[in-house]
């Protein structure tokens, strides 16, 4: 078994339609690439799994019920269903209905794939159901039908589309589903706070009495949904706002130091140099020669 299909079903001829793509060293270097996309429809009797390559699947189910089973995990499937999955691990997706089941693919690579997968895992499971999802089938076949007519714009367009794929596989569990209930509105409103707040006097025990929600969930909570920690956010908020200031004001650091929030310049110093690698002083002479 190679790529992932089992050859031996009898309906693989018929019902699949698949591209495989060797891809040039400038892809390899500078996009994201397919190694494979395809898609099929097949019976009870067919049965799709990774072959442990060195890549990343990413799968649309299009009709019918489908079972993905992971190494400690499993999942029943059905049309708007996606799943992303390392295929280094064990999987194996397969028929879960009577009718016929209906999946499209790609097996991607790129040199920062393995940390958007990381990121992926580290806010969703490896199942998805995104509400664009026509936008997910139109991105796979736009990827199959350029690679089929071998454009020579293929590697740069691939790479567009499977970043467009990771872009809605990374949004489609923290869009706005996730400020539906009590807490998601709650940690709504503690990021908007903060953005609004930042140069005060802020701290995790002050946010959690304010919004009634425990340091322990909202610590937990919004890492899970904005990618970052509380701390992270109020820092970063700080030193863009300083950034502003060194670009459009002469005011000395000390001084933006303290409408940026820190009561220590040296702080601010050492969170400034830690973001852009630069001094603050470095930083205000780049923009201004």
């Amino acid at each position: 078994m190679k790529g992932g299909v089992d050859l031996d079903t009898p309906l693989f001829p018929e019902n699949t339609r698949r591209i495989i793509i060797t891809p040039a060293p400038a892809a390899k270097n500078t996009f994201f690439y397919i190694h494979e996309a395809g898609e099929m429809s097949a019976d009870r009797n067919t049965s799709i799994h990774n072959s442990r390559i060195q890549a990343y699947m990413l799968a649309a189910i299009t009709g019918g019920h489908g079972k993905l089973t992971l190494e400690n995990d499993s999942f029943i499937l059905s049309k708007g269903d996606c799943f992303l999955i390392d295929c280094r691990s064990t999987a194996l997706f397969q028929n879960a209905g009577s009718e016929k089941w209906e999946i499209m693919w790609i097996y991607f690579s790129g040199s920062t794939s393995e940390q958007y997968y990381d990121y992926f895992l580290s806010q969703s499971r490896n199942v998805f159901r995104p509400h664009n999802f026509d936008k997910v089938v139109s991105a796979i076949s736009k990827i199959i039908e350029i690679n089929e007519k071998k454009s020579s714009c293929a590697d740069i367009l691939t790479s567009k589309y499977i970043v467009d794929l990771l872009t809605i596989a990374l949004t489609s569990n923290s869009g706005d589903s996730q400020h539906d209930s009590a807490l998601g509105q709650k940690l709504s409103a503690v990021h908007d706070y903060i953005d609004e707040f930042f140069c005060e006097e802020l701290s995790l025990e002050m946010l959690s009495s304010r919004f009634y929600i425990s340091k322990f969930h909202l610590t937990r909570e919004y890492k899970r949904i904005y990618g970052m920690t509380i701390f992270q956010h109020i820092i970063t908020a700080r030193i863009n706002y300083g950034k502003k200031l060194l670009r459009f004001t002469d005011k000395s650091v000390e001084e933006i130091a303290h409408m940026c929030g820190f009561n220590d310049q040296s702080y601010f110093a050492r969170q400034f140099k830690k973001s852009e690698n630069l001094t603050c002083l470095s930083y205000r002479k780049m923009w201004r020669e």
